[in-house]
């Protein structure tokens, strides 16, 4: 937020509808806030808006869905938009998240904590 030279409180903020065109949701099925992307090093059209350059820009390394909304500043309803609109165009990849363990070994748990208690 800024003042102005009246005294006024203005703000810069672009509504998350412009952000996405009025989409609400991804055309695809959602990415989970989970999901890792990251950039394919793909030249970016000139033309692309500033969030999804600053989405590229973050991209250069493995992030979480909620990781970009968290660096955008946005929803993660809105990053998701926009990531489903990356992957698309071949400009970001994803990779599902890792799923849970079924069942912990309970044998190499107890080997391990029992090492550190030797240690201690």
């Amino acid at each position: 937020m800024t003042d102005d030279p009246e005294g006024r409180t203005t703000t810069r903020a672009v509504r998350p509808y412009v952000i996405t065109g009025g989409r609400a949701a991804a055309a695809g099925a959602p990415l989970s806030w989970e999901t890792l992307v990251t950039a394919t090093g793909t030249a970016a059209p000139d033309t692309l808006q500033p969030e999804y350059r600053m989405i590229l820009t973050h991209c250069q390394g493995l992030l979480s869905v909620a990781e970009v909304a968290a660096h955008l500043g946005q929803p993660p309803s809105v990053v998701q938009v926009l990531l489903a609109d990356l992957l698309d165009w071949g400009l970001i990849l994803s990779r599902p998240p890792v799923p849970r363990a079924e069942r912990a070994d309970v044998t190499t748990l107890r080997k391990v904590l029992h090492g550190l208690e030797s240690r201690l």
